[in-house]
Parts: C-alpha cells; sequence; structure tokens
C-alpha cells in the first residue's frame, strides 16, 4: 500500500481551475521535488498535502486514510518567509511546539514536563546547528540562521511528512548550499517524506529522488482559466541525473527555461 496516495484530485476556486485529474503514488521516506512554471499548482497541491484547503473533488490518503482536513502533528511545513515567533527566544520557539499540544488550555508547561520540553528542544537546535543561539531572539539570527529555526520548529513534533515550498529561495547561493546539506542529512537520520516546491531546477534535481513536473496540458485562449495544471512528468533520480535532465531538456526546453 502506498504511503500517500492521491487519487483523481481536482482543485477550482470559482471559475479558475487550478489542478485537474492529479493521480499519484508515494512511498514512505521518498523526497519529492515540485517544479513548474509559476501558477501551475505546486504551491496549491502542497497546501492540501497540509490540510489548509480541502480538494474541490477527488482525495488524498495517508496510510490508506482519508488525509486529515486539518494540519496537525503528522506534516510539518517550512515556507520560504520564516514562520518564527519575534518575541520568543531561539529556544522558546521550538520548545513552544511541544508545549502548546500538552498543555491546550494554558499553552505552557510547567515543572518537570517543560524542562523535558526544552532540553528536547535544544538537542534538536544542536543538530541543526543552532546550540550556541538557545537565548537569541529571530532578530539577531541571519536568513540562513532563521531557515535553519524554521525547520526545527517543523521536526520538533517528528512529523511523517515535511512539506517545504520554496524554502531556500531567499538565500544567497552559498548559504543555499549549507541548507542542502542540512536538509538531505536530516533526511537520511529520519527517512521522512518530503515534498519540497522549488523553482530552482538544478535545485530539483540535486536533492531529491523524484522531480515531479508540474504543467497544464490543456490551454483555450477563449476561456484560459477552464484548465488546470497536472503532473506531467514524474522522474526518478536514483540513477543518474545528469541524464534525466538531459532527457527533460530534450522533450520540454520551454519547461527548463521557465525554471531557471
Amino acid at each position: 500500500m502506498s504511503f500517500i496516495q492521491v487519487n483523481s484530485l481536482w482543485q477550482q476556486y470559482g471559475e479558475q481551475v487550478v489542478l485537474e485529474q492529479m493521480n499519484l503514488s508515494i512511498a514512505e521516506g521518498e523526497f519529492c521535488t515540485l517544479v513548474g512554471a509559476s501558477g501551475c499548482g505546486k504551491s496549491t497541491f502542497l497546501r492540501l498535502l497540509l490540510g489548509q484547503e480541502t480538494p474541490s473533488r477527488g482525495k488524498i490518503l495517508l496510510d490508506g486514510q482519508p488525509l486529515p482536513g486539518e494540519p496537525d502533528a503528522s506534516r510539518g511545513v517550512v515556507f520560504q518567509r520564516y514562520s518564527v515567533f519575534a518575541h520568543l527566544t531561539v529556544l522558546d520557539n521550538v520548545a513552544l511546539g511541544l508545549e502548546l499540544p500538552n498543555a491546550p488550555w494554558l499553552g505552557r508547561l510547567f515543572g518537570a514536563a517543560k524542562q523535558r520540553a526544552r532540553e528536547q528542544a535544544a538537542s534538536l537546535l544542536q543538530r541543526v546547528g543552532l546550540g550556541h543561539a538557545l537565548d537569541k531572539y529571530p532578530s539577531q539570527l541571519s536568513g540562513g540562521m532563521q531557515q535553519r529555526l524554521a525547520i526545527a520548529q517543523a521536526l520538533i513534533m517528528k512529523p511523517r511528512v515535511l512539506l517545504l515550498d520554496e524554502p531556500f529561495g531567499a538565500l544567497d547561493p552559498g548559504i543555499r548550499k549549507d541548507m542542502h546539506g542540512l536538509l538531505l542529512e536530516l533526511w537520511r537520520e529520519t527517512r521522512l517524506t518530503v515534498f519540497m516546491v522549488t523553482h530552482d531546477l538544478s535545485e530539483g534535481f540535486n536533492l531529491g529522488t523524484r522531480l515531479l513536473v508540474f504543467d497544464k496540458v490543456r490551454h483555450d485562449p477563449h476561456a484560459p482559466q477552464a484548465f488546470g495544471a497536472r503532473i506531467t512528468y514524474d522522474i526518478a533520480l536514483n540513477s543518474d541525473r545528469r541524464a534525466a535532465r538531459a532527457a527533460l531538456a530534450a522533450v520540454n526546453p520551454a519547461l527548463m527555461e521557465a525554471c531557471t
């Protein structure tokens, strides 16, 4: 049985069709990179996986069961814009992820429970290279450090699925390369199932085990919103990545241009 199964998925807002007739089967532990031109539904698909949106038609199954209708601890998410709390220290930003679900009335733990949460958070922050910055505030961190913090926030609840929406797009090339190394190291260690949206085709080819290309295959110039995107190429990246990239460039040079 597939870990994640997408069956006949459509997403439509009024007259605008964003995704149409999507079918996909994902095994647990795969690292899927999502590429395609802007506006072709990649981030919409991520929101559907997160549970922020409900499909117009079709369904998404997680371990054979309907995907929970709201975000929960099974799915962590990291956005390009850092979703950190400016008024909390680095340590409190991460420990809060353990406190809120375990203390729903007060939002805070106390005593030994609070100490255990802070120890877990500190251990994870050490793992992502922020052990020296536990008492700093987000405004005191560089862009790369803030993104490390956002990743720690997502991982503290030990999700089964990690969703990344262009997480490194705002970083300079050197920091981005470091973040690639960190992400791959964490993925190999945890064996999370990862979906990562990127506008950088090289990033998509280099990081994932599977490249999913989103594109519109039907167009009506008289009704430009009538048709949506679907996955037009599903490329395994476990072998020769250069050959896979060359093959895609040969059949769809327009995509290569749109993603660079």
